[in-house]
Order: structure tokens, then C-alpha cells, then sequence
């Protein structure tokens, strides 16, 4: 794990898509296509704002989420409307967006399709991830249903996955998929997450701490 501490928040949402980009930019330059993998919510909003105005050959990008939750895109709560709006805008505008929901009533449903989708730009690019303090990553949460199985080594690409605390069913990335990413990076704000990501290091079972599973050779971005 390499940690980069930042003085300033809107200095590293700045500096993160910089990092992003170049990488992206370096893909491109050795293979036809590219993928980049985000985080829903709010916290990588700024990342998203800096990243869509960068002149890159999007049209040769394809961008997923790393989870979704069950809902319509016309859902506040729906995270690829959030993309739509946040990334999918300016020059990113050009780039495919590769869906993590169906209009289904069941994640279980739709997987098959959804997952061919993933399949076919595996190993993905670059991975943006976030962090919850309960030490969730993605949507693989402590006491998730599917949870074993989506950490284990042999986990199809994509899960559903159901969870205390979580308003509706979800659908995931598992860690498989993103551990295979060519760079991983994790963006974390404030003193709990960095405690959290701490608490989640020195645990055993990654059961109890998701995030543990995917910190090999990653990069952390954090700032107070």
C-alpha cells in the first residue's frame, strides 16, 4: 500500500484525476482500448468534474461503476445517473459506459447479460475505489450475503449482494475483478476513514474488513 497525504482536499481531488488521466492516456498509447472503474456517492464528485474536461481519446474509454444499487437511473439514489452527470459530461462525454443495472426486478436477473459486459474489458485499466467506515469497499460489505463468495479467488465478476444497513439490493464488482486492475487507487476523506482503513489493515479476516482484500498494490489518497 502506498499512502499519498494531502495538505488541501480540492489539491488532491485535482491531483487524483491528473493521476487518473495520465494513466488512461498511457493505456492508450499501447492498446486500442482503455477502462475505468468508480466509485457511486458524492465523495469523488470533484475527481469526476476535473477528469470529464481532460481532452483524452474517450471514445476508446470504457467507464463501469464498481458497484450499483437496484434502482432506476431516475432514482436519487442511482449512481450511474450520478456518472452521467458528474463524468459522462464535457470530453467524457465520447466514452462507453458499461452498465451494472437492468430493468429487472431481481439484480439475479440480469447478471448474465450484465456480466458479459464486464467480461469483455477484463483486465480493467484503472480502479478508483472509495471506503465506508464500517471498512466496506465497492459494494462488498461486512455481513453481505454473498460476501465469502465474492471475496474468494474463483468469484464470477460480477454479485448481487444484499447487506445490513444497505436501503436495497446491490450488485458488485467482486474482488477478483478488481484486484486484477493494472492500478488501484482508494480515496478517503477525514481522520475516521483513515482510522477505519488502519482498524482494517491489521484485521485477520477481511470478512470483517472488505477493504483488506484489495489493498495489495494499492494507492491511497487521503486527505483531512
Amino acid at each position: 500500500m502506498n499512502l499519498i497525504e494531502y495538505a488541501d482536499r480540492d489539491m488532491m481531488m485535482l491531483d487524483l484525476a491528473d493521476v487518473l488521466a495520465s494513466e488512461l492516456s498511457s493505456m492508450l498509447d499501447h492498446e486500442e482500448r482503455a477502462s475505468l472503474a468508480v466509485p457511486g456517492g458524492t465523495t469523488p464528485g470533484p475527481v469526476f468534474d476535473a477528469l470529464s474536461a481532460v481532452d483524452l481519446d474517450w471514445a476508446r474509454v470504457d467507464v463501469l461503476l464498481t458497484d450499483e444499487r437496484w434502482v432506476p437511473e431516475d432514482s436519487p439514489r442511482s449512481n450511474t445517473a450520478l456518472l452521467r452527470s458528474r463524468l459522462l459530461v464535457g470530453h467524457a462525454a465520447k466514452a462507453n459506459l458499461v452498465p451494472l443495472y437492468a430493468d429487472s426486478p431481481r439484480p439475479e436477473d440480469a447478471l448474465p447479460e450484465l456480466s458479459r459486459g464486464i467480461d469483455a474489458i477484463t483486465p480493467i485499466s484503472v480502479v478508483l475505489l472509495g471506503m465506508g467506515e464500517d471498512m466496506h469497499t465497492a459494494s462488498l460489505f461486512p455481513g453481505a450475503d454473498h460476501l465469502d463468495e465474492a471475496l474468494s479467488r474463483h468469484a464470477p465478476a460480477l454479485l448481487p449482494m444484499r447487506a445490513p444497513g444497505a436501503d436495497e439490493p446491490r450488485v458488485t464488482l467482486t474482488a477478483p475483478i478488481l484486484n486484477g486492475a493494472m492500478s488501484k487507487h482508494l480515496l478517503i476523506l477525514g481522520d475516521a476513514k483513515r482510522d477505519a482503513l488502519n482498524k482494517a489493515m491489521a484485521e485477520k479476516h477481511a470478512r470483517l474488513a472488505p477493504v483488506k482484500a484489495v489493498m495489495s498494490d494499492m494507492t491511497v489518497h487521503w486527505a483531512e
